[in-house]
């Protein structure tokens, strides 16, 4: 029989172009230099704002081109040697060329560029900290190969995996982890057993997840609780038929916060920045200035990272999550810390809010969406009428979008912050307070 569709044809490859000079104007939030050549501008990874460069264009659009470096003709001088050496190539990391205080002047500009239509006029305030070693959370990508494993990150736009030695954004204890982790996978009969692996730092120390892709005999796994115990890592297992860990409770990790204990499954979601996390917290906490008259709502709650500090100063705190396993962390965590002040709920939040919500009386909202933002949601916070919304996001642009949706439904900005939870990196955490107009009025 004849094809009812034409058969699918391999892209074309694109002829490179020839090397061109170009001046670098600015930079792109994936910390690409903008430049202009005829007319047209082109993106050039790895080039930055003041540099006169060479670069090959190696893929042409009718809108802009995507080039390569070839060569500084100027160098900026806020340009520096990477750190690390895998920066090259690694996906994880694509600011380590450009000075740690440019780094945050750059995100600054950007984070301005993208509110211009809602908080033109705030003033950006600042949470940072160290710009190595902070991140207690790496998934670890391995692929057995005849000639020996990969083990590392994706590379920089690709699927490939980068042969890292060594990850300077990881934490100290994690670092250390990583480097016995490649040693005792080496030539071992695990590697070929292995999908992907999850290290994890949190006040109980460090652990290790490995996501199987066929069972392993129970030899094998012994052989691995026994290097574990060397390495006073605590390790985790999760089956080929599994979609999550089955972890016992007596097995599960804990981080503290706000004087707090948060208990949590070790693939649950966590902010990964220890350190932003709890200077984040302390913000919100500070912005929000929860009292005993608040009826507070927090949306994308997680375990509870802001429901229960909002729970010890509020009258009353209800989190809600669409994951039921992390509604039941919080209900729990809740429990551990003694706090009755604060529920938990699974909802779907792009869904419209139940009346029972819109009669609680809220007083203040916050909410943690993912990158999508929360568009689907924002109607039914309008309902609710809250004094004040929180809106903590990684995502500039839909925060952006969001808060224009506030802005023209009654709100106005009224602090806005930079945080610097991904050093290194060209990704942007952000945190606005809007304040219902009527109240501010009435001031």
């Amino acid at each position: 029989m004849r094809r009812r569709t034409a058969p699918r044809r391999s892209p074309k490859v694109q002829p490179l172009g020839p090397v061109q000079t170009y001046q670098v104007d600015s930079l792109t939030h994936e910390a690409k230099g903008v430049a202009r050549f005829s007319g047209k501008v082109t993106f050039i990874d790895g080039a930055l704002p003041g540099e006169t460069v060479e670069a090959q264009v190696v893929k042409a659009g009718r809108r802009f081109d995507e080039a390569n470096l070839t060569r500084i003709l100027q160098s900026s001088p806020h340009r520096i040697s990477p750190a690390c050496v895998h920066f090259a190539k690694c996906g994880g990391c694509s600011f380590q060329h450009l000075a740690a205080e440019q780094q945050l002047e750059t995100k600054k500009q950007w984070l301005k560029g993208q509110l211009r239509n809602v908080a033109d006029n705030a003033e950006l305030e600042l949470l940072s900290d160290a710009p190595f070693a902070y991140r207690r959370r790496a998934r670890i990508s391995i692929q057995s190969q005849k000639e020996g494993f990969q083990m590392g990150f994706r590379g920089k736009s690709s699927k490939n995996i980068i042969q890292i030695d060594q990850c300077l954004v990881l934490t100290q204890p994690l670092q250390l982890v990583y480097a016995a982790l490649k040693k005792a996978l080496g030539n071992n009969a695990l590697t070929s057993k292995v999908g992907h692996i999850e290290l994890l730092e949190d006040t109980q120390g460090t652990s290790v997840l490995f996501r199987l892709t066929a069972p392993i005999a129970e030899s094998l796994q012994a052989e691995w609780q026994a290097w574990a115990k060397d390495h006073d890592v605590v390790l985790y297992w999760q089956q080929p038929t599994e979609s999550k860990a089955s972890v016992a409770p007596t097995s599960l990790r804990r981080y503290e916060l706000d004087g707090l204990t948060f208990q949590y499954h070790p693939q649950d979601f966590i902010q990964v920045n220890q350190t932003l996390n709890q200077q984040m917290v302390a913000q919100a906490m500070d912005w929000l200035a929860p009292n005993d008259e608040d009826v507070i709502l927090d949306l994308f709650c997680g375990v509870g990272n802001f429901s229960l500090p909002l729970a010890k100063r509020a009258k009353q705190v209800l989190g809600i999550e669409v994951q039921e396993s992390m509604v039941e962390a919080g209900r729990k965590n809740a429990q551990l810390n003694q706090l009755d002040k604060v529920a938990f709920l699974a909802a779907d939040l792009t869904q419209p809010v139940s009346a029972g919500l819109s009669k609680m009386g809220v007083t203040k909202v916050l909410l943690d969406p993912p990158r999508t933002g929360a568009l689907e949601f924002l109607d039914s916070i309008i309902k609710i009428k809250p004094e004040q919304i929180l809106y903590v996001s990684c995502n500039a642009s839909t925060l952006a979008r969001d808060a224009e949706y506030l802005v023209a439904k009654g709100y106005q900005v009224s602090r806005v912050s930079l945080m610097d939870m991904f050093p290194q990196t060209s990704h942007v955490e952000a945190m606005m307070l809007l304040q219902k107009r009527s109240k501010l009025k009435g001031k």
